[in-house]
């Protein structure tokens, strides 16, 4: 579809000339002969650029402008005069145009800025796709009241720069409560780092915080800049803080007090303005009683205490969070949505959750790849969470599709799983497609040599039929 563009300018002939030869570019022009005129257009269909006079009787272009951005603030704006000035062009610019050109025209200098206008609005319309779908991968479902007072929480908390302390069980959230504290902050459009300190080697947890120099240690062949320095502007989240040892607690509080640090074998001191989120599953004043974490850095941290509720209490989210796992999963694996019958989602409402809401992600995703057929039944659900069924095997639920095996056995781990899930749906697609590999690649919608490195890497049997 060719990209749409409005010229306003109330010189007929101006119009005329430019139309024309911007359809014979291939674009789709539309004309307007004031700024009252071209905001009643953009009002029923938005440009994707507007080419916009500044000289124009009644309502000038920067006027223009600014209505046009509280109308449609998404059109890309190349504004043209043929008595311009410096000064012009730079409120023009402040007000959200992407160019300013002086006219007479020049066809060739038209042509190319309106390409490179063109290329820089998709550019933008992408991005802001591509951080729609982050943020609603991010995002925090729920309505139950336990949800509603965490949430009013983070609209309070967020807009300040005070540190967060989160608390709750593995799988509840907390990182996903940072990224919202985060995206409710001034700080949203700065950097979001998050560190587990959990996975790091203590050998390497001071140099993964602060950086280090080249030759500090062994290994160290380059400059390695921090997480605190990496998120100089935005916030930092350090979840499983507890796992963190005492000596590297107080280097943490000390950096926290002071805002600034040297790197693991430097002199330098780096300052930074650096909001730190902290989180944790064990409770921190037995950990403090213990000896293993330091009281003073909890008292720094716990400004704003923060506590997940966990899945069991929050049960009438269930639906609305499987609703919404269905839907990333099919667009994730590029699968159907599937349906879930009533009796697999009571199956969900009444197991125990431990892992919470990780538990149910990693389970909603075994069961959009394995279940065959297009609805979830509560043989499926039961099995997979090895609870007692609530019909007897015997008489399983209408239309309901046999449970894999793959479901029954144990994995060590989520990719051993993962893989093993691929490797029968692979296989089955060959057999269904008679082992060609083109009409196997083409259903699965990956590219051939894609499937031929999976059928390599999972080392998926190849059995071509006679």
């Amino acid at each position: 579809m060719s990209a749409s563009i409005l010229i306003v300018d109330d010189e007929v002939s101006i119009l005329n000339s430019l139309s024309s030869i911007l359809e014979d570019e291939g674009y789709e022009v539309s004309v307007a002969k004031s700024g009252i005129e071209a905001l009643k257009m953009c009002a029923v269909s938005p440009p994707e650029l507007m080419m916009l006079d500044i000289w124009m009787p009644d309502m000038d272009g920067l006027e223009t402008l600014r209505r046009l951005r509280e109308l449609v603030p998404h059109t890309q704006v190349m504004m043209m005069s043929g008595h311009g000035s410096i000064e012009t062009a730079v409120k023009a610019i402040k007000l959200g145009a992407y160019d300013y050109i002086e006219k007479p025209l020049s066809l060739e200098n038209v042509t190319l800025r309106v390409k490179h206008a063109l290329d820089q609005h998709r550019l933008e319309q992408e991005n802001r796709t591509l951080r729609t779908k982050v943020e609603r991968k991010f995002e925090l479902i729920g309505r139950a009241p336990a949800m509603q007072q965490l949430k009013q929480i983070i609209e309070t908390a967020g807009p300040t720069n005070s540190r967060v302390l989160i608390g709750g069980e593995n799988g509840t959230g907390k990182e996903l409560v940072a990224r919202a504290i985060h995206q409710h902050s001034a700080r949203a459009n700065r950097p979001f780092v998050a560190v587990n300190c959990a996975a790091i080697p203590e050998t390497l947890i001071e140099s993964e915080l602060f950086g280090h120099e080249r030759g500090s240690f062994s290994g160290a062949t380059t400059m390695k800049r921090g997480q605190f320095e990496q998120a100089d502007g935005g916030t930092l989240f350090l979840d499983e803080i507890a796992d963190m040892s005492v000596s590297t607690q107080a280097k943490v509080l000390r950096a926290l007090q002071e805002q600034q640090f040297t790197r693991v074998g430097g002199t330098k001191l780096i300052k930074v303005d650096v909001r730190v989120l902290a989180a944790s599953n064990k409770d921190l004043l037995q950990e403090i009683e213990k000896g293993t974490f330091r009281e003073d850095l909890f008292y720094r941290l716990n400004v704003v205490p923060i506590v997940v509720p966990t899945l069991r209490n929050r049960r009438e989210d269930i639906p609305l969070l499987v609703k919404h796992f269905l839907h990333v999963h099919a667009e994730e694996q590029g699968l159907k949505i599937k349906q879930v019958s009533p009796e697999a989602m009571d199956v969900f409402m009444q197991y125990e959750w431990p892992g919470n809401i990780r538990e149910l992600r990693n389970l909603i995703e075994r069961l959009m790849i394995m279940v065959p057929g297009p609805v979830i039944e509560a043989s499926h659900a039961s099995v997979a969470l090895q609870v007692r069924p609530q019909l007897p095997a015997s008489l399983p639920a209408a239309g309901a599709q046999p449970a894999s095996p793959l479901l029954t056995r144990h994995y060590d781990s989520l990719r051993d799983a993962r893989n093993a899930f691929e490797k029968e749906f692979i296989a089955r697609k060959l057999r269904e497609h008679h082992w060609n590999i083109s009409r196997t690649a083409e259903d699965l919608q990956i590219e051939r040599s894609h499937l031929h490195r999976k059928i390599k890497l999972l080392d998926v049997e190849m059995r071509p039929e006679a």
